[in-house]
């Protein structure tokens, strides 16, 4: 029946990873956003799940932003079949490229390593995609501009509009059998040192809105500053160093310009900074060819760039963790789950001089969930090593929005949505989104379970 519209929910329900929505008519299937899920084992493993669907009957995918949570498994997808175009913006693209021969390279190394030294449970441990997939998947990539309609497979009329939140990031709008459906992708800030504030959408008959941070009220940025500036400099003064767990896209660019800034008026001392992360340092590149996306001057991020030692050879970082001398480092990945982070914390965790700052959202079930929850040991590379560094965290660094912003940028849509539906946020965070709708719009909402099917 032509009217007949499903949204199937497989992921980012109940949690904030793996993001991936199924909106199927009577004749298309239409993928929008493709993530992994990160975090607790039992999340992980739905990635190696047989799908409850056939990638190769999907006609296409459409993509927020190139966040692993919403990328990640597009790989995987076309590795099961999936064979349709992959549409985003190309900053989108872009990082989805950088992010995916990321991942395709940790996975083999650490299969690769598990099966060297014993450690993993799989004989063989096996890579949940290739670089070869990765290749594969690029090919299919189409980019779109932001703020125009596209036609997609004929059934969908699909647009892209300027999200904040990271470099080349969108909400989607996609219309199909008489309803607009808007996906909110992740939600910038209204006042960001680095992005643009969010537009707004106008309309909506279904929306999916994420909630990161439904619960929350960011910290004001005067206090941030501050914050950071004493973190660095109790550090040095007890001769350590300041390690940075940091995602590669917007955050490791942020702290390197909040640092760089800090250097510039004299408030913190002259110590070697360092950008250890081969995937960041591919992003400060797309930083530079795509000015529209973001407030930085080129003098700025040139003058930045400058005044850090950016690491890509996997030596210098060998050599770097054995260096006891002051430094800071930051390093992917943001919630610890891998990246070059882990590499320090093999030599270093249980250094009481040096320090471990948080920045960003940290996952239920990851290393920095674990450490911020108080944990005194730490799992690297199948080993558990003692934790003694001091920890710290600074909250309001999130590229999310907070409660406020996510009610504010429903702030133009006059009409009451048909359904709202809350996704991408632990269950708490959720519910406290779904009362404030309540409350201040009036709107009632839905949070969906992972693989329900609902009908439009």
């Amino acid at each position: 029946m032509k009217d007949k519209m499903t949204i199937k929910f497989l992921g980012a329900t109940g949690t904030v990873t793996g993001s991936k929505y199924l909106l199927e008519t009577g004749s298309k299937k239409l993928m929008v956003d493709c993530g992994l899920f990160q975090g607790l084992k039992e999340l992980r493993l739905l990635n190696w799940e047989q799908p409850e669907y056939d990638p190769a009957t999907i006609d296409a995918v459409v993509l927020t932003h190139g966040h692993l949570d919403h990328t990640g498994y597009l790989a995987r997808l076309v590795k099961l079949g999936f064979k349709g175009r992959i549409y985003g913006s190309a900053p989108t693209l872009n990082i989805a490229e950088i992010i995916l021969k990321d991942s395709a390279k940790i996975q083999e190394e650490e299969a690769s390593r598990a099966n060297k030294e014993n450690y993993s449970k799989h004989s063989p441990a096996e890579a949940f995609y290739d670089l070869k997939d990765v290749e594969n998947t690029i090919n299919l990539f189409t980019p779109v501009t932001e703020g125009g309609w596209h036609v997609i497979e004929n059934d969908f009329k699909v647009r892209w509009q300027y999200n904040g939140h990271i470099i080349g990031s969108t909400f989607i709008e996609v219309e199909t059998n008489h309803k607009r459906v808007v996906f909110s992708g992740d939600i910038g800030r209204k006042i960001d040192l680095l992005l643009y504030p969010p537009k707004k959408p106008k309309k909506a008959t279904v929306l999916l809105i994420e909630s990161t941070y439904g619960g929350r009220i960011h910290p004001e940025e005067e206090t941030i500053i501050p914050a950071l500036e004493r973190i660095i400099t109790e550090t040095v003064n007890r001769g350590g160093s300041l390690f940075i767990p940091s995602f590669a896209v917007e955050r490791t660019q942020l702290m390197m310009l909040m640092i760089w800034r800090l250097l510039k008026e004299k408030r913190i001392p002259k110590i070697p900074m360092v950008m250890d992360s081969p995937m960041g340092a591919n992003v400060l590149d797309l930083f530079h060819s795509s000015r529209d996306w973001h407030k930085l001057k080129p003098d700025e991020c040139d003058e930045m760039c400058s005044h850090f030692e950016v690491v890509s050879n996997y030596r210098v970082t060998l050599a770097l963790r054995e260096d006891n001398k002051s430094k800071i480092v930051i390093a992917g990945s943001g919630m610890m789950t891998g990246g070059r982070i882990l590499n320090y914390m093999e030599t270093r965790s249980g250094n009481d001089k040096d320090t471990l700052l948080f920045v960003g959202y940290q996952a239920e079930g990851t290393r920095g969930r674990k450490l911020l929850e108080g944990a005194k040991e730490i799992k690297v590379y199948g080993k558990w090593l003692p934790f003694k560094m001091h920890i710290e965290q600074i909250e309001g660094l999130s590229a999310h929005g907070d409660q406020n912003d996510l009610i504010d940028w429903l702030s133009e849509i006059k009409e009451k949505p048909d359904r709202v539906f809350i996704i991408h946020g632990e269950t708490e965070q959720a519910e406290a989104l779904s009362r404030a709708l309540k409350d201040k719009k009036g709107w009632p909402s839905q949070l969906p379970k992972l693989n329900q099917t609902i009908t439009l």
